[in-house]
């Protein structure tokens, strides 16, 4: 064993400067043998348009409605939503040991394609900036009522992570009170700002882009990167170069450039392991209608599952479930990986191949 400390194979902790909780890098584990659970890699070989998929266009949703015959983007209220927006009013507290509250919430479904066999990276860069526009228009719309106070944009992709359909889509969960999530974010650039009078992602990028260790892709107006406090194997989070707490302020030139950005992001995801890469991703932005959130400054959340290949992914179990999260492989050694992939989707050069 080594007498010397070094990043990249000592054990050590790092500190997530978002939520101010810490992971645990143990870079010496990764050399383990694998002998536990594998995942079942699903058939990707669907059709353009699926007559029971409740997502293509002209097929009728669990509720009874009629999608529309759309091309592109398609928003509509979930029909499992969450949260209900009729919620009663009801709290309750026995002796600050049993309290509870009533949330009220609309739930969006948004299609990102008409075509049920796309996914996100196999869109252009027009079709996914429609998307960021879609997510913007949505915004701006709950925003508007007075009683939302977060508006969540997300997706997950993949059986693994919970999607029950695979027809490209996500989601938009508004409700009555702001999650732990955001609290937490909120509080510490709330605290950074405060004191420096800057964004705290905005010091935190230019540190990233000096470094340059793990930083994957950047365009105009975003970066790409593996946090340095990163949780799942493969971890990043698009930051906008621009302060900015969310959507609505976005630019045509941002709208795009986001666009070029998560197809970049996801397609390299893909190349990784040569398959359809599962994830949660979701953007975190100022809390609404609860006064002025000047620290508040845009990114996104990539979280996929996936550790060593198409069929062996991380859990969160045991020490991550009792004490804190725990990861192998570093942040660095991440970037890297995902940095020195190609652009071009691995399903364009087995077409260009065959």
């Amino acid at each position: 064993m080594s007498s010397t400390f070094e990043l990249d194979s000592s054990p050590h902790r790092r500190l997530n400067i978002l939520t101010g909780e810490w992971v645990l890098v143990s870079p010496h584990r990764s050399k383990r043998p694998w002998q536990g659970q594998t995942e079942v890699m699903h058939d990707e070989d669907r059709p353009e348009y699926d007559p029971k998929c409740y997502l293509c266009p002209g097929n009728v949703r669990a509720d009874g409605e009629l999608n529309p015959p759309y091309e592109r983007g398609f928003v509509f209220r979930n029909d499992f939503s969450a949260l209900l927006e009729d919620t009663p009013v009801f709290a309750s507290n026995e002796n600050d040991l049993l309290v509870a509250n009533n949330q009220r919430g609309i739930c969006k479904v948004i299609s990102f394609s008409a075509k049920h066999n796309l996914t996100l990276p196999e869109l252009s860069v027009e079709e996914i900036t429609d998307i960021v526009a879609l997510w913007q228009q949505e915004f701006k719309s709950l925003a508007e009522l007075e009683w939302i106070k977060y508006i969540q944009i997300f997706e997950n992709k993949g059986s693994i992570m919970g999607c029950s359909n695979p027809h490209p889509h996500g989601q938009i969960w508004s409700q009555s009170d702001v999650p732990m999530e955001i609290l937490k974010e909120t509080e510490r650039q709330k605290n950074y700002y405060a004191i420096h009078r800057e964004s705290l992602l905005s010091a935190y990028l230019k540190l990233e882009l000096a470094k340059k260790e793990r930083i994957v892709y950047q365009n105009n107006h975003f970066v790409v990167l593996v946090p340095f406090w990163a949780t799942w194997p493969y971890e990043t989070m698009i930051i906008s170069k621009r302060h900015i707490s969310n959507i609505s302020l976005f630019t045509e030139g941002e709208k795009s450039s986001l666009a070029d950005a998560l197809k970049v992001l996801t397609t390299r995801y893909d190349n990784l392991f040569e398959c359809s890469f599962p994830y949660s991703a979701g953007m975190h932005q100022a809390p609404v209608n609860g006064g002025e959130y000047d620290e508040w400054h845009w990114h996104m959340h990539f979280y996929p599952p996936l550790l060593r290949s198409a069929t062996v992914k991380k859990f969160m179990v045991g020490y991550e479930l009792l004490a804190n999260a725990q990861r192998d492989i570093t942040p660095e050694f991440a970037a890297n990986r995902l940095r020195e992939i190609s652009d071009l989707h691995y399903k364009m050069k087995l077409n260009i191949n065959a």
